[in-house]
């Protein structure tokens, strides 16, 4: 059964698993930071902050894939969306009143970014709702 429909979508949902991939991926941070993987400051940790993201997107969309059942790939899409808007916000808002350029990346780093949550959480979205399915079934 093909689940990948826009109304099968929920906004409410798609924001929800975005504030738990973000949750995911701070405690992976600080995590990593405990042991000694990142520093504090944040230098020279690309690749350890790439996989912690990676981490905290896959468990974001692994929750909404085992919550909604139904099309994680558009859900995923949708918290990759979702990090764009919340990035302009932030950056309209407080950095322009502050004058911050610390939310500055460069377009190649930030594309690749949204690009690295949305297919994190895809595939933790597509695994989860397919055994979600599997179990609905095997229950019947």
């Amino acid at each position: 059964m093909h689940t990948e429909h826009l109304n099968n979508v929920k906004p409410g949902r798609v924001a929800f698993g975005w504030f738990v991939s973000a949750a995911i991926t701070s405690l992976v941070v600080i995590a990593m930071i405990a042991i000694g993987l990142l520093s504090r400051d944040g230098t020279g940790g690309t690749a350890w902050g790439l996989l912690a993201t990676f981490i905290g997107f896959f468990a974001g969309g692994w929750y909404i894939g085992m919550r909604a059942g139904r099309a994680p790939i558009l859900h995923a899409v949708g918290i990759g969306l979702f990090s764009l808007v919340l990035w302009f916000i932030v950056n309209l808002v407080p950095g322009q009143a502050l004058d911050a350029e610390s939310w500055n990346v460069g377009a190649a780093y930030g594309a690749g970014l949204i690009l690295l949550q949305i297919v994190a959480a895809a595939v933790g979205g597509s695994i989860a709702s397919r055994s979600a399915r599997a179990a609905a079934v095997g229950a019947s």
